[in-house]
């Protein structure tokens, strides 16, 4: 499972860096690779059965050959089939071949999505076969991989398949007692089946059996480092200090209840006899960044150093910022370092001094706080912001800085409490259910495409009045290089469909980090009045002059990733508006977009989400970015994860070291689980 993925037949070093950009590297990260989804291989329907943006097949006889024209930029060859008085458009770009291939007097089935465009049927790029080597396709199901520019879905099952056939079975490491108490399916079997299944029922046990394994070893993983915090005294031990008083008589606002209850929770730990593991969950805007200050404020002032790390530079930097001005108004001179990965050599040989030194008090950077560099002189707090962006590794690297320091994760992940007390397993929950009385509610709708000109005019309408917008563009199909093509094609449409006058830029995850940081800032800075992204943006940036959020085709995401998004507006003194395009007129998309039509409130929004997703949504929407499993989702596979749990609690009560003869394997797999660390789960 170790060996690198050359070992298999036919990759070479150019194939290898291919699948290394999926992060594939060894064998066994190439079979835990899992599909995204499936191709059912169905049969054939007449044109008059035929429904739009699905995939489907149609058997179609042909009259004459197909025609072939050239632009400057493609030849394309089109044929138009017919059957009782309706009609199919098929065209395929840049293969002329076609012409002789497909032969006038035969019979083909030609398969690929069904789309309407200027009132036609239209198929585009399709599949053909003839009727024979169709029926051997028929009810089968094909993997479907996420895939890079240059490696095919063809190599990857290829090499999924030599893999499978050319390594000895695993040992079973699941006890027996759990894998028939919970019915789950045998590993090799789950491996296998969950990339070549035979058949529905088949692929519904594997994954289950693949689901279960994952939540099951991340939340034994997670129970014994919350025992090891457990026996950790306070070294870092926090009295309460009147500059965090002087701190909040100088805010221009009072804090919300919820706000004060989390901060005396705090207080506590600080002061306890044990070192302080808490997460404190609250909604888009609920004051968590205020609470974090008062507490590095609070260890500032007993003597040691306090760390904030934010998931991207521009935030780290606004962060710095804010709390620079924060102390600042409050009369507080506290030194506040930023440490990020684009400042230069000097920059940081600088920053590095200062934390040695202890000069200053709070640093504010990104994952650049983690590397060898950096020494703390006595690092009391590390405050971690947007937690489900940083892994579990990354996390104890950072408190590793120090002699055990109190851990304050932040998150505005709206996840319901029964999930979060298993998901946060080895953290303290606190939960800041209350907005502040300032925040001007977002007002919502949601539209069909034929709404959208309307939108771009009320958009110009925002610019004119110096707010800025955000349209956020969905992924398509999960491919990064369609991705980055969607983005920038979108934004050349809007130009053409605005004003000129208007700044538009584009923003997507192939950019490289410099190009990101530049867009944002110049975004942050009103150079750009409207920004196309995709959820690049779900954390990272701060605009409260941002008043509008577009997201197009807002039925591929997931709701609590919807309502992450929206919480990049609303932020400022002026009105903010979402609006969602939807391109799917389904009963079931348009329920679920008007819970979000109706409620600004994430945790009730989280909470719908789990009761609308159920066993049967397998390959629906995934939360991006929201405790990014590898299979496993927390919404849709709830009661997996809560079984994995009770399975995990009883198993540690009878063998809390895992001990016992029969544990054995499953002591290894949990080895190379932890080694592996963030490349299992980004938690």
């Amino acid at each position: 499972m170790d060996s690198p993925i050359t070992s298999i037949k036919g990759i070479g070093e150019k194939t290898a860096t291919l699948f290394h950009r999926v992060g594939v590297h060894t064998v066994g990260e190439l079979l835990s690779y899992y599909p995204r989804t499936y191709d059912v291989y169905e049969k054939p329907v007449t044109f008059a059965n035929l429904k739009t943006e699905q995939i489907q097949a149609v058997t179609g006889f042909l009259k004459k050959t197909p025609s072939v024209t050239k632009t400057k930029r493609y030849a394309v060859t089109t044929v138009v089939l017919e059957e009782f008085g309706e009609y199919l458009h098929l065209t395929w770009f840049n293969m002329p071949f076609l012409k002789n291939t497909l032969i006038p007097g035969n019979t083909y089935i030609f398969r690929g999505r069904v789309q309407k465009k200027k009132g036609r049927l239209v198929m585009e790029q399709p599949e053909y076969f003839t009727p024979e080597a169709y029926g051997e396709k028929l009810n089968t199901m094909q993997p479907v991989y996420g895939l890079t520019a240059g490696l095919s879905n063809k190599t990857v099952a290829k090499a999924v398949k030599q893999a499978l056939d050319s390594r000895n079975l695993n040992p079973e490491y699941l006890p027996e007692e759990i894998r028939m108490d919970q019915e789950l399916a045998e590993y090799n079997f789950a491996l296998r089946t969950i990339h070549f299944p035979v058949k529905w029922e088949d692929l519904l046990l594997a994954r289950k059996r693949l689901v279960f394994d994952e939540f099951f070893l991340f939340i034994l993983a997670l129970r014994q480092m919350k025992e090891a915090a457990e026996v950790r005294s306070n070294e870092c031990p926090c009295r309460p200090v009147k500059e965090t008083e002087q701190l909040l008589k100088s805010l221009p606002y009072e804090l919300t209840g919820a706000q004060k209850k989390v901060f005396r929770e705090i207080l506590k730990d600080l002061s306890g006899e044990r070192v302080m593991n808490r997460l404190i969950q609250g909604d888009v805007g609920s004051g968590k960044t205020v609470v974090a200050l008062l507490a590095l404020v609070c260890v500032v002032y007993n003597g040691y150093q306090g760390a904030l790390m934010a998931p991207t530079e521009v935030l780290a930097r606004q962060h710095g910022q804010s709390i620079r001005e924060m102390l600042e108004a409050a009369g507080l001179p506290v030194r506040v370092a930023v440490l990020t990965g684009s400042m230069t050599a000097k920059e940081k040989c600088l920053a590095y001094e200062q934390i040695e030194s202890g000069a200053a008090g709070i640093v504010v950077g990104t994952h650049a706080l983690i590397q060898n560099q950096v020494h703390f002189r006595h690092l009391g707090l590390v405050v971690t912001d947007e937690q489900h962006r940083f892994g579990v590794r990354q996390r104890e690297t950072l408190a590793e800085k120090g002699a055990f320091p109190h851990v304050l994760v932040m998150s505005a992940t709206p996840i319901p409490r029964t999930l979060a007390i298993i998901l946060y397993g080895d953290l303290d929950i606190s939960v800041l259910d209350e907005l502040p009385a300032n925040r001007i509610p977002i007002k919502n709708c949601v539209v069909d495409e034929s709404y959208r000109a309307t939108a771009y005019r009320f958009m110009e309408k925002e610019i004119a009045a110096g707010r800025q917008v955000y349209v956020i563009c969905a992924m398509v199909e999960d491919n990064p290089d369609l991705e980055l093509e969607n983005v920038v094609d979108y934004t050349k449409k809007l130009k053409d469909a605005m004003n000129p006058s208007i700044t538009i830029e584009y923003l997507h995850g192939k950019m490289k980090a410099a190009e990101k940081n530049e867009i944002m800032e110049r975004f942050a800075a009103g150079e750009i009045q409207v920004l196309v992204s995709t959820t690049v943006v779900e954390v990272g940036v701060n605009v409260p002059n941002a008043s509008v959020m577009m997201v197009e085709n807002a039925e591929r995401f997931g709701l609590a990733q919807l309502h992450q998004l929206r919480g990049r507006v609303g932020r400022g003194k002026h009105q903010s508006y979402c609006i969602f395009v939807s391109g799917n007129d389904s009963p079931d998309t348009k329920k679920r977009l008007e819970i979000l039509n109706k409620s600004n409130d994430g945790f009730y929004i989280a909470s719908e989400d789990l009761k609308l997703r159920g066993p049967g949504d397998l390959f629906g929407i995934r939360q991006s970015g929201l405790l990014e499993f590898k299979i496993g989702d927390v919404f849709t596979d709830a009661g997996i994860l809560k079984a994995a749990s009770e399975e995990a609690a009883k198993l540690q009560k009878r063998d809390p070291s895992l001990m016992m003869e029969e544990h054995r394997e499953l002591r290894k797999k949990l080895v190379s689980f932890r080694m592996a660390g963030d490349k299992n789960v980004s938690l």
